[in-house]
C-alpha cells in the first residue's frame, strides 16, 4: 500500500526502520531561517533527514523573482537523491505548523514525477501526542538515482501566462487579514491580486491540527470554487509555499488538476504596474 496525500503516525511508525521509507523533517520559520535544523538537531522523527526551505526547496532570488522560487529541477532532483529517495520509496513529510512548510516537499516532489509521497497529519506533534519517540542521532542515507520527470497534472503558471490568462479561479492561501491588506508583515506591498479569492490554510485543518475529513475538505473547496472545475484553479500565497496546502488539500479531497503560482504575491508585486486589490 503507497500513501500518496496524508498518513498518520502510527503507520509512520511501523515502517520507521523501512529501507523502502525515507521521512523528511522539513521545520522552518521564516522569522529565524537557521531555527528548523536547531529544532531537527533537537529531536526529530528516527531516521528523518532535514529539508530546508531555502536551501533545499527554494532556487536564487533575483528581483524578478518572488521569495522562494523553485529551484532548478535537476539540482532538487539531485537533492532527493542524496536523501535517498528513488523509484518505489515511500516518503513522509512533515513539519510543526500543520504542514505549511512540509507541503511544499510534498508539492516538489508530485511536481518531478514521485507519486508515493504523503504529509504527516498533525506533523511532528501526532507523533509526540501518540507517545513515540524522537531521535537526535543524524541520519545517513543510502543515495539513489532519482530519476524523476515532470508531472503534468502538478504544473505550474508564470506571471506572464497569469497576466495573460483570459479564464482562471486564484485562490490566495494566505491569512484574510493579508488577503485584504489590513496587515502585511512580511512583503512590502499589501493586498491581493484581482480577482482572487481569500482560501487561508487554515481552513483545511480542524481544532487538533490535523487535516478536516474528506468530505468536509471536498465540502470547502467546492464551495470555494462556485462551479469552477478543479483543473481551472490556481493556487498562490506569499512566496508559493503555502499554497501548495491547499493544493493538498484539493487532492486529497479528489479535486485533482490545479496548479500552483510559484512566484505568487512577492513576485506580482515586483512590478509596480501590476494590479492590486484591497478588502473584499
Amino acid at each position: 500500500m503507497t500513501h500518496r496525500t496524508l498518513i498518520d503516525a502510527t503507520e509512520t511508525a511501523a515502517h520507521r526502520d523501512d529501507p523502502g521509507w525515507v521521512i523528511v523533517d522539513c521545520r522552518f520559520s521564516l522569522a529565524d531561517p537557521a531555527a528548523g535544523y536547531i529544532a531537527y538537531q533537537n529531536g526529530h522523527l528516527p531516521g528523518a533527514v532535514h529539508a530546508d526551505l531555502e536551501r533545499d526547496l527554494s532556487g536564487p532570488v533575483t528581483p524578478e523573482t518572488g521569495r522562494h522560487p523553485l529551484p532548478d529541477p535537476r539540482r532538487l532532483a539531485d537533492r532527493f537523491g542524496a536523501w535517498g529517495i528513488g523509484p518505489g520509496i515511500q516518503v513522509v513529510v512533515y513539519d510543526d505548523v500543520g504542514g505549511a512548510f512540509a507541503s511544499r516537499l510534498w508539492w516538489s516532489l508530485r511536481w518531478l514525477g514521485h507519486e508515493d509521497v504523503a504529509l504527516l497529519d498533525g506533523g511532528l506533534g501526532a507523533w509526540v501526542a501518540v507517545g513515540f519517540a524522537l531521535s537526535t542521532a543524524l541520519s545517513q542515507p543510502t543515495p539513489r538515482v532519482f530519476g524523476g520527470k515532470f508531472c503534468p497534472e502538478f504544473s505550474t503558471i508564470d506571471t506572464v501566462e497569469l497576466q495573460a490568462l483570459s479564464a482562471g479561479w486564484l485562490l490566495d492561501a494566505r491569512s484574510p487579514e493579508r488577503y485584504r491588506g489590513e496587515q502585511e508583515p512580511i512583503d512590502p506591498v499589501a493586498g491581493h491580486i484581482p480577482g482572487a479569492v481569500s482560501a487561508p490554510v487554515d481552513g483545511n485543518l480542524g481544532s487538533d491540527g490535523r487535516f478536516l475529513p474528506t468530505a468536509a475538505l471536498r465540502e470547502r473547496f467546492e464551495r470555494l470554487l462556485a462551479g469552477a472545475a478543479p483543473t481551472a484553479v490556481i493556487h498562490y500565497c506569499g512566496s508559493g509555499v503555502m499554497a501548495c496546502h491547499n493544493l493538498l488539500a484539493m487532492e486529497h479531497a479528489g479535486l485533482t488538476g490545479s496548479r500552483l503560482y510559484p512566484g505568487s504575491w512577492s513576485e506580482w508585486i515586483r512590478d509596480p504596474s501590476r494590479p492590486i486589490e484591497l478588502g473584499g
